[in-house]
């Protein structure tokens, strides 16, 4: 199992409405799954802003991870996700 963090900061809230109905068929084509989710994250250390939204995502291994942003059938689904607003993905592992 590996993982990965998705911090979001929604600005377009009718793409990521979109984008949210599209993201659990994308994720489970590879399969991930939504571990977390926190619409107010507390920050424990360190400065700067924090993002509007965590979500922590397991994936069976480091090559689904891959193969799942990288996966040119669901780059529409990809851009919908960066459409919505601020956002940063992060592979732990």
């Amino acid at each position: 199992m590996i993982y990965a963090t998705v911090h979001l900061t929604v600005t377009n809230p009718e793409t990521f409405a979109t984008y949210a109905q599209k993201a659990g068929p994308a994720l489970q084509k590879w399969g991930a799954k939504p571990v977390a989710m926190s619409t107010e994250p507390t920050r424990l250390d360190g400065e700067g802003p924090l993002p509007g939204r965590v979500v922590l995502l397991s994936f069976p291994d480091r090559e689904a991870a891959l193969g799942w942003i990288n996966d040119p059938a669901l780059a529409e689904v990809h851009a919908l996700r960066h459409a919505s607003g601020e956002i940063s993905t992060i592979l732990i592992g």
